[in-house]
């Protein structure tokens, strides 16, 4: 039973932040769904959720800790779902590279075919035509 103002503060509070975490942990399933499948519409569709999803969460958590903190299990749901990210990021870099190493086996670039695929720096720009990372 909830007895004193600060008891219930806390409990809307855990309850105000919950529904943002459920947001990106279901953006997160249907993110994986999308991949699974390799369906690359879908995969453009729910990062955009994803992105979105994490943007809010991150702004009712931000608010929550200004105003007197976030629950430690909530806590550590927002830190997994970002390690996920994290993840998925980093596995949509290594197949983004893989599949330019593929390109460049298969069809391999004569020199004057390949001057204008280098950018400022030396760095191919092949990754702009091959999809890239699809979250940021």
């Amino acid at each position: 039973m909830i007895t004193t103002p600060k008891e219930r503060h806390a409990v809307q509070q855990a309850a105000e932040l919950e529904r943002p975490l459920q947001a990106v942990e279901q953006a997160l399933g249907a993110l994986n769904l999308a991949l699974q499948q390799q369906d690359a519409a879908g995969v453009d569709r729910v990062a955009a959720d994803l992105h979105a999803a994490l943007a809010a969460a991150v702004d009712h958590f931000a608010r929550a800790a200004r105003s007197g903190g976030v629950p430690l299990q909530l806590r550590q749901r927002l830190a997994a779902a970002s390690g996920q990210v994290a993840a998925q990021r980093e596995a949509l870099a290594r197949a983004t590279a893989s599949l330019d190493r593929a390109m460049d086996v298969l069809m391999p670039r004569t020199a004057s075919a390949a001057a204008g695929l280098y950018g400022a720096h030396g760095a191919t720009d092949r990754h702009a035509h091959s999809g890239g990372p699809l979250l940021a």
